[in-house]
């Protein structure tokens, strides 16, 4: 007769634990085995900050401007509403109609927002 692991005791989730365990134990012995087996010779050329391979020009507390960050969030929303509209064309049989009445809505709304960020100068560099 044969006995399943689960007959004889064994926790379902014990697997997952042991590999977590090990991949732990892993990652902290090779990064404890990097600190102290690595080269250690500090100068003043390694202790600069590195920014892309380009000298320093300015200091930390420096801020970028908003533009900066408006620009990434509109690229982000928009990358987004492009993926609604390529799930909306690969589902344009089954919708029918109804599809194509949400999407004008949804395009709609796009357009207005579109045009909202334009008139308000965010996607222009000063």
């Amino acid at each position: 007769m044969e006995q399943s692991v689960y007959s004889i005791g064994l926790n379902p989730y014990l697997p997952i634990l042991l590999i977590l365990v090990f991949g732990l134990a892993l990652g902290l012995g090779v990064s404890g085995a990097s600190l102290f087996l690595g080269p250690k010779k500090p100068n003043s050329h390694k202790l600069e900050v590195y920014e892309c391979g380009l000298p320093v020009t300015s200091s930390a507390e420096n801020r970028f401007s908003i533009k900066f960050y408006l620009t990434a969030i509109l690229f982000i929303l928009f990358d987004i509403e492009t993926i609604f509209m390529y799930l909306w064309a690969t589902a344009f049989d089954y919708l029918g109609w109804f599809g194509i009445v949400e999407v004008g809505l949804f395009l709609a709304t796009l357009a207005i927002g579109y045009i909202y960020v334009i008139r308000r100068g965010a996607l222009r560099w000063d």
